[in-house]
């Protein structure tokens, strides 16, 4: 079986597009979704909708990022805090709370944090950012004995997260693996190319893992989010065309 896996959309419903068409042209039976659907993208609203049809199918399973808790449970005292690191973030924050609708809300709200599953022998653990916390970073140079320190407890074979948007992968002493699946909708990777996985079942609890990149027009969707009405908006679409910063 092939399960396509994928994460950080953040309103860019014209990579998720892309990326569901390339899932479909591999043949991938099962879809899993780590989370952040909305905030800071070009079309935050319609990408929301487009989640809230997709999670109808019997195939496919969500959980929610950070990012969605955070909107769901928008306040002033959180707007202020997040300004004081990433002010632009911060106000895409308070725009995506203010004008995505009650029922967008409540489905971001109503997202397990997390999920576990067994497919073809294997037990795998859905997460956004790790096992301790949803906004915790899994990134390419973290020390494995730090990885496996956030596993402590965790009984999964496969553990899949989110959030840092760099995809990379760990496999650790206790036979466990960790695969971070990058991003669709913000990559902060060189490569400007959305970003999610596809599992390959072997049988026996065996499994392949593999990357990958698929092209979409994010001319078009730097140029829509540019157009957005809040503050920093120009700087975040410059970021679909050039990743440079993480966090602003």
């Amino acid at each position: 079986m092939k399960i396509a896996v994928l994460s950080d959309i953040h309103g860019n419903i014209l990579a998720l597009e892309s990326v569901l068409e390339d899932i479909r042209a591999k043949e991938c039976e099962k879809i899993l979704f780590l989370g952040d659907y909305a905030l800071a993208g070009p079309e935050p609203s319609d990408t929301v909708n487009f989640c809230m049809s997709l999670s109808n199918h019997d195939n496919i399973e969500m959980i929610q990022g950070n990012t969605d808790k955070m909107i769901a449970e928008y306040s002033d005292e959180l707007y202020s805090k997040l300004s004081e690191a990433a002010p632009i973030m911060a106000n895409a924050l308070k725009q995506e709370a203010e004008t995505l609708s009650e029922n967008q809300l409540k489905f971001l709200k109503d997202l397990p944090q997390q999920k576990e599953l067994e497919i073809d022998g294997i037990k795998i653990l859905m997460v956004h950012g790790s096992p301790r916390r949803n906004n915790e970073d899994i990134l390419p140079d973290t020390p494995l004995e730090q990885v496996e320190e956030m596993l402590k407890g965790v009984e999964a074979d496969l553990i899949l997260c989110g959030h840092t948007h760099i995809p990379c992968g760990f496999q650790t002493t206790t036979k466990q693996t960790v695969v971070n699946d990058g991003s669709v909708g913000r990559p902060f990777t060189e490569n400007p190319e959305s970003c999610y996985v596809i599992i390959n079942t072997l049988g026996n609890g065996e499994f392949e893992v593999e990357h990958n990149f698929v092209k979409y027009d994010n001319y078009q969707a730097s140029k829509i989010l540019a157009s957005r009405t809040f503050d920093g908006a120009d700087k975040l679409a410059h970021m679909l065309i050039h990743p440079t910063h993480r966090h602003f």
